[in-house]
């Protein structure tokens, strides 16, 4: 938050708990936990009726990384305005791939060719000026799956696929840094691992799926409501 004092009151109470819940000793993510101690986190926030700024501020996160040497592991938490009542899950989930689709529709950069723009192909990635990212949802509805309720906000959190170099799906730091997560995720939520959590790359696996998860352990079924443009 560059200015708190031109951030309104609601962001800086979702902020908060965020900061309260993430910095938690036992929080599963210690990679989350460890950047936001260190002060490497970034966070933005929309009404829930003006996203004008959000295709410039998320371009201006990706710079982050042409300045960084070396690589610093940044992540980006964008808060969406806290609805007046509590909706279920699935309002949540509608708004955060309208999110996405509006970054995608305002985005005036080529799709990186790397990645294929099907979602239902097992390579597939949100990608946003050039950049591939892991984005993942989390909702006050979320109340089994606890790790994915830090506030009152719908939290969309972007991760740039290049901080998880080192970190790949059949590395091995890959492999120990997930299992000693998901331990600790299964410890927190009370629930086995969700079936549709798996790494990328995976040929069986749809990131899309990983994107905004059930409070519950059924697989996500139907279509991706992400499209990609017609250029």
């Amino acid at each position: 938050m560059r200015n708190p004092k031109l951030v309104p009151e609601w962001v800086l109470k979702e902020y908060e708990r965020f900061h309260e819940v993430v910095t938690d000793r036992t929080f599963p993510c210690y990679f989350g936990m460890a950047a936001e101690n260190k002060g490497e986190l970034r966070y933005s926030y929309i009404s829930r009726n003006d996203w004008s700024h959000l295709p410039q501020t998320l371009k201006e996160f990706i710079d982050l990384f042409e300045t960084d040497q070396p690589l610093i592991r940044h992540g980006f938490f964008l808060f969406v305005e806290p609805e007046s009542e509590e909706k279920d899950l699935e309002h949540y989930r509608l708004c955060f791939w309208n999110v996405l689709q509006y970054l995608h529709e305002q985005d005036d950069c080529p799709w990186p060719k790397d990645y294929p723009t099907d979602p239902d192909h097992h390579l597939w990635a949100f990608s946003f000026a050039e950049e591939a990212f892991f984005v993942f949802g989390n909702a006050p509805a979320y109340k089994q799956r606890k790790t994915r309720d830090l506030g009152k906000s719908l939290i969309l959190g972007f991760q740039p696929r290049r901080i998880f170099e080192g970190l790949e799906g059949t590395s091995k730091g890959g492999i120990m840094s997930r299992e000693k997560v998901r331990e600790r995720v299964e410890k927190w939520d009370g629930l086995p691992k969700h079936p549709n959590i798996s790494h990328y790359g995976d040929p069986e696996h749809r990131e899309w799926k990983q994107y905004f998860i059930g409070d519950d352990i059924k697989p996500i079924e139907g279509k991706c409501p992400f499209s990609h443009k017609t250029m």
